[in-house]
């Protein structure tokens, strides 16, 4: 796991670190928030002082993607971008 985010704060960070531009495409910030929750979820089983928060950012994220995933699939392709 070297390298890895290992605490709260470390995964805050890379999420920060790794944010898509403002205007970037659907998709983008759909591959952004699933990179997120799964990083949250992994973090939750290291860093066991912040497990309940780190739940809370997994739902958080999966929620984000799941509703930018909806509205890819209810308008027509190349027609969604921006967030």
């Amino acid at each position: 796991m070297e390298n890895e985010p290992q605490t709260l704060r470390d995964a805050h960070s890379v999420a920060t670190a790794r944010r898509p531009r403002p205007g970037a495409e659907v998709s983008e910030w759909l591959r952004f928030h699933q990179a997120n929750a799964r990083m949250y979820r992994e973090v939750s089983e290291v860093d066991r002082w912040h497990h309940h928060e780190l739940k809370y950012w997994v739902g958080f994220e999966e929620r984000k993607a799941e509703e930018l995933a909806a509205r890819m699939r209810s308008v027509p392709a190349g027609v969604v971008s921006g967030k």
